[in-house]
C-alpha cells in the first residue's frame, strides 16, 4: 500500500533495529514501521491510524521508545555513513509549528520561536553531493542559520569542497574548514572588504540542498509542525531522511 516499506528497503533497514532476543516477542517491527511511516507522510494524528496497522499506541510507544535511546539517530549514521563527501552542502528551512504543538512556546528546550511567520522551528541540515542528509539538527525559528554550523560540521572530511549561502560567510567558517582540509566556496557579503576565492560555477551545485528540504516537506509531519517536544519533530525529520538514504538502494541496485 502507499506509504508502506517495499522489499528493498525493508531489506535494508531491518538488521539496524534493535535485537529483542529475550522475553515476549514484540510486535511485528514491519507492520508498526509502516504505521509510524503512514503518519509521518500523512501527518495525521496517531488516533487516525488506519486499523490494518495494528493499535495506535503500538506504533506511538514504538516510535517514542526508540526514540529515546537514539535509535533514529543511529540509523541515519550508519545509512549517511556511506555518503558522497566530495561536495557538502549547508543550509536550513523555516517549519511553521502548528496551533496544536505551540501550548508550550516559551519553553526554549522544544525549539520553538517568534519570526516574521508566527512561532516556527527551523532545521538544520548538511547534506552531500546527492542532496541525501548527512546531519541534521533543530533550532527556534529566529535562530541564525549559523549557530548550529559549527556542530554540524564537526564532521568535514578533507578535501571536500563546503557550499553554503551567503549567510555562512563567517571568517570562522572559513576557517574550521580550512582545519578540516576543506574548501569553503561561499559568496562573499557586500560588506566584506578581503577578497576571497568564490566559483560561481561550482556554487550552482548548491540547490540540491534546496531539493533536499523540498523532498522530506512531501512528509506532511516534517512540512508542519504538529510535534510538541523538539525531539519527536527531530525524530520525524530523521525518519524522512531515512526514507530517502533507503529508495537510494532501488536507485543503485
Amino acid at each position: 500500500m502507499r506509504y508502506e516499506l517495499a522489499d528493498y528497503e525493508w531489506v535494508a533497514i531491518k538488521p539496524m533495529l534493535p535485537n529483542k532476543p529475550r522475553g515476549v516477542p514484540r510486535v511485528n517491527d514491519r507492520r508498526v514501521l509502516n504505521g509510524i511511516f503512514w503518519v509521518l507522510r500523512s501527518g495525521a494524528p496517531w488516533r487516525d491510524l488506519p486499523d490494518h496497522f495494528g493499535p495506535y499506541t503500538t506504533c506511538y510507544n514504538r516510535f517514542v521508545r526508540w526514540r529515546r535511546p537514539g535509535v533514529w539517530g543511529r540509523i541515519i549514521d550508519a545509512l549517511a555513513a556511506a555518503h558522497d563527501a566530495a561536495v557538502q552542502m549547508i543550509d536550513t528551512s523555516i517549519v511553521r509549528v502548528h496551533q496544536h504543538g505551540a501550548c508550550i512556546a516559551r519553553n526554549r528546550r522544544q525549539s520553538m520561536g517568534r519570526s516574521r511567520g508566527g512561532l516556527t522551528s527551523k532545521i538544520h541540515a548538511v547534506v552531500d553531493s546527492n542532496g541525501l542528509p548527512v546531519r541534521l539538527a533543530l533550532s527556534p525559528g529566529e535562530a541564525h542559520d549559523v549557530r548550529l554550523a559549527g556542530k554540524l560540521l564537526s564532521r568535514l572530511k578533507s578535501g571536500s569542497m563546503l557550499l553554503a549561502d551567503r549567510g555562512y560567510d563567517a571568517d570562522w567558517i572559513r576557517e574550521l574548514a580550512m582545519k578540516k582540509g576543506a574548501w569553503a566556496n561561499i559568496p562573499p557579503k557586500s560588506n566584506r572588504n578581503d577578497p576571497i576565492c568564490f566559483s560561481p560555477y561550482l556554487y550552482r551545485a548548491r540547490n540540491r540542498v534546496e531539493r533536499f528540504f523540498n523532498r522530506i516537506k512531501q512528509f506532511r509531519r516534517v512540512a508542519t509542525r504538529y510535534d510538541r517536544l523538539a525531539a519527536n519533530y527531530l525524530a520525524f525529520v530523521q525518519l524522512a531522511s531515512i526514507r530517502l538514504w533507503l529508495r537510494l538502494n532501488e536507485s543503485t541496485s
